[in-house]
């Protein structure tokens, strides 16, 4: 089934660029689904895994190299690049395809998340949120409309609502006020996007499903945002210290209150079982900067678990670092030599952890896919845990 967006009470010009954005779902296996998201750029094949390139670089990748471990999309962050080196200066210089060489789809998220995080040094009003710089305190002021601006000037083609993400375990009555408030910015996100022009034309908008842990809360949202209308829907507020229990069932009823005929996106997730666990659930994209700080960090992702590179007991292994993996790293180095990189602190050891951390995810999601695709995902979903957690 394909999916082109509904036009919003668009002019004639807007009406046609959204034909330059489609959904098509493949097969459906239970909940879980895949397919694929075409885009001016290129396909993104769902599920699909994005990795985090926060200031306009995947930490310590090569663009090249992250395309080579199957990567369809990257993450830019809003936040930190309207920072440095800004939006302005990002535009000038081409934008931030051309600035980190990278040809396929990013992903730009609204730069919400980030100013919440900053705590102190912000102040929420109903026009948006007046933050300090953590870099050198400088003030900035970032709403709906300039969350669009600033996405359109480093040249996103999935460009992300601006909305307020407050703690998961925040009383309902302030859960509920905030919900109402980012729904009011989606529609200004949304009404500031289509008045974005060109940039309009070859672009995506998603809206944010708040809520926290609340049905009733979450339902509303995804009425508001469907009513909206927007290409894609992200669930957000989730992965924000709930645990996996909570998250998941959240996750049970989510999905389910967006439009099936548009991707669904759970932000910042998240550890291998996770993204298993959610896509049992209906979700078709993720994002998360847990492989590449786990490979900066000494921790390698395997079919079977986690490994500490760093502990001893890898100090003599000539063995790879995952014998079912296909990847270069894995090919090529054993865990001795990963773990004396490690230990000595040099800047290989994180290099090649990381490579091998996302080409990892990557093999998780292709394999997800196939066994969707052929109709046997429970089986899969069932043996990836037996395997991911030594029971069996």
């Amino acid at each position: 089934m394909a999916f082109v967006p509904k036009a919003h009470n668009l002019d004639t010009a807007q009406k046609r660029s959204m034909t330059r954005f489609s959904f098509t779902v493949h097969a459906v296996d239970g909940r879980a689904r895949t397919g694929e998201i075409r885009m001016r750029r290129g396909t993104i094949r769902t599920p699909a895994f994005m990795p985090v390139g926060t200031a306009g670089t995947v930490k310590a990748m090569k663009v090249e190299d992250v395309a080579a471990t199957g990567a369809d999309i990257l993450l830019g962050n809003t936040y930190h690049l309207m920072l440095r080196p800004g939006a302005e200066r990002m535009a000038r210089l081409g934008g931030l395809h051309r600035f980190m060489r990278w040809d396929k789809p990013i992903l730009t998220d609204s730069g919400g998340y980030q100013v919440m995080s900053l705590s102190d040094l912000r102040k929420i009003t109903e026009e948006g949120v007046t933050f300090a710089s953590h870099l050198d305190g400088s003030r900035h002021m970032l709403s709906p409309e300039r969350s669009m601006e600033i996405q359109r000037l480093l040249g996103s083609d999935i460009v992300m609502a601006f909305d307020e993400c407050p703690r998961a375990d925040s009383p309902r009555e302030v859960m509920a006020k905030s919900m109402a408030m980012s729904m009011r910015w989606a529609k200004r996100s949304r009404d500031a996007f289509d008045a974005g022009g060109e940039h309009a034309e070859g672009a995506a908008l998603f809206g944010i499903q708040q809520g926290g842990l609340d049905e009733r809360l979450r339902a509303e949202s995804a009425s508001e945002l469907t009513a909206i209308g927007f290409d894609g829907y992200a669930i957000g507020g989730l992965a924000v210290g709930e645990g996996q229990e909570a998250m998941f069932a959240t996750l049970d009823f989510a999905p389910g209150q967006l439009p099936d005929t548009a991707p669904r996106y759970l932000m910042g997730v998240g550890k291998p079982d996770d993204l298993v666990g959610a896509v049992e659930r209906g979700v078709d994209m993720f994002d998360c900067v847990l492989p590449t700080r786990s490979g900066r960090n000494g921790q390698g992702f395997t079919w079977a678990g986690p490994v500490n590179i760093r502990n001893a007991r890898h100090a003599e292994d000539t063995g790879p670092l995952d014998p079912a993996c296909t990847c270069p790293v894995c090919a090529q180095y054993s865990r001795a030599y990963l773990h004396h990189l490690h230990r000595s602190g040099e800047m290989l050891g994180a290099m090649l952890l990381t490579e091998h951390n996302l080409s990892f995810y990557q093999q998780l999601m292709a394999g997800m896919r196939a066994a969707i695709a052929e109709g046997r995902f429970a089986a899969w979903a069932a043996d990836f845990r037996r395997r991911y957690f030594g029971k069996g």
